[in-house]
């Protein structure tokens, strides 16, 4: 007997590190170039989920 399921609920938490002492010392351009790879992270995994989420849609149009 198949099994429908008909809500699906995704509940997603995001931490970024602490910055701690050691990283108080970085210079403009090494923060700049870590703030850089952070945003690009956080728009490959914004990618990503709606990626998932329009495949979720299609498959359930399929139906």
């Amino acid at each position: 007997m198949p099994i429908e399921i008909r809500e699906l609920h995704i509940k997603v938490t995001v931490n970024e590190q602490a910055q701690g002492p050691e990283n108080a010392r970085l210079t403009a351009a090494q923060t700049d170039s870590r703030e850089s790879r952070s945003s690009a992270r956080k728009e490959e995994i914004v990618a990503e989920c709606v990626e998932k989420v329009l495949e979720i849609m299609r498959n359930k149009s399929e139906r």
